[in-house]
């Protein structure tokens, strides 16, 4: 049985959550999306990646394991989280992977810290307004935690059983989606670690925003996958044949990226 381990970081004013998985030379750092856990976003891909590769996943800011602080979520803070977890572990370079929220918190990390990315892989990230399905923008300000996924409130109350935390985690994410700014395309094109690119073909975020970042990146690679949001990496519940066939193409193409 693989062994893991767990923690609690003390980093920026907060305990974060990380848990580290497998082995290997080159850490690769798994950040979840929004109103996610560990489980919840990598539950199925996180064993696959780990059969090669050496996995520090982590829980960011009011989410799942990890304390919240008296300040709003953001993309900057949370990428200052977890270049302080990696400094806190002693790493001094990894490779990163996130997930929608946690893709965009990715290209923060490559932005304000580039000296501990090698390479980094951005899962439905975004970086503009008009990069997201239409109509995302008209419908957050009036989402309540009802219309937050079933599973993703199942599975922070399974590891925090606390449903005030759940509603602040809520509120917190809401307000960084509501406030949302574009991002200056001089980031992008200012990153200097190899890049890699994810979307599905039905994603929250456009196919068309996903080939601008791409574009953006210097001597990014682009990936388009068939699916919806999570479903090539297995996010949630994902466990049908072809989404077993969809996470099995995924971590190939990760993998290959990664020994580059």
């Amino acid at each position: 049985m693989e062994k893991i381990t767990t923690g609690h970081a003390p980093v920026n004013g907060i305990n974060m959550y990380y848990e580290i998985h497998g082995e290997g030379a080159m850490p690769l750092v798994l950040i979840h999306g929004g109103g996610s856990t560990i489980e919840s976003t990598f539950g199925n891909i996180l064993p696959l990646l780990s059969a090669k590769n050496k996995i520090i996943a982590v829980e960011l800011q009011a989410h799942g394991r990890t304390s919240d602080r008296d300040a709003p979520e953001s993309f900057a803070q949370d990428a200052d989280d977890v270049a302080a977890l990696l400094r806190y572990l002693k790493v001094d370079k990894a490779d990163i992977m996130g997930f929608s929220n946690g893709g965009s918190t990715t290209m923060q990390i490559a932005i304000r810290h580039p000296e501990v990315v090698n390479k980094i892989i951005v899962i439905a990230g975004a970086t503009k307004r008009s990069g997201f399905i239409p109509g995302f923008f008209e419908y957050m300000p009036n989402a309540t935690i009802a219309d937050m996924p079933a599973f993703l409130k199942k599975d922070f109350l399974k590891v925090t059983p606390d449903e005030a935390k759940l509603q602040t985690m809520f509120e917190k994410d809401k307000q960084r989606m509501v406030t949302f700014k574009d991002w200056n395309d001089d980031d992008l094109k200012g990153i200097k670690a190899p890049a890699l690119f994810m979307a599905a073909d039905k994603d929250v975020i456009t196919v068309e925003h996903t080939a601008e970042m791409a574009r953006l990146a210097p001597g990014a690679q682009l990936v388009i996958l068939p699916g919806k949001h999570g479903a090539f990496i297995g996010e949630g519940e994902a466990n049908t044949a072809k989404d077993r066939i969809l996470i099995g193409v995924s971590v190939t193409l990760i993998d290959e990226f990664l020994s580059e």
